[in-house]
């Protein structure tokens, strides 16, 4: 090959630096487009819903008052008033506190004590296994 013929395939020192700046700029631009337009998004952990704890209730009578907290009332954490007339033939209410609640998600023992009805209460105490 001629000098001269060698001189028209060759690129000065500026036209090579800036050929190779714009193609480290077009690989970023492209890993930059590729992470901000990713249609995938995280898939949360999946979560186990909590299971429902039956209460066992103190001084209770040959037909039962049945006392159970549900999952869904844990997982809420709400304050809730529960009847606990089960197959007893009076009624009993439990009020469980928000604290309760989240004592119970965090596998803490709760007791409680039922309103008074026809003369007496229940000591009531749930525990998550």
């Amino acid at each position: 090959m001629s000098d001269r013929a060698a001189e028209q395939n060759s690129v000065t020192r500026r036209e090579f630096t800036l050929e190779a700046a714009l193609a480290i700029l077009a690989g970023c631009v492209i890993t930059i487009a590729d992470a901000c337009s990713s249609s995938t998004s995280p898939t949360p952990a999946p979560v186990t819903p909590l299971a429902d704890i039956n209460g066992v209730v103190a001084a209770n009578h040959t037909q039962p008052h049945i006392a159970i907290v549900t999952g869904a009332q844990i997982t809420t954490g709400n304050a809730i008033v529960i009847n606990i007339q089960g197959m007893a033939t009076h009624n009993h209410t439990l009020s469980i506190t928000a604290q309760d609640l989240t004592n119970l998600k965090n596998k803490i023992a709760v007791t409680e004590t039922s309103s008074t009805d026809v003369g007496h209460n229940h000591a009531v105490t749930f525990t998550p296994i």
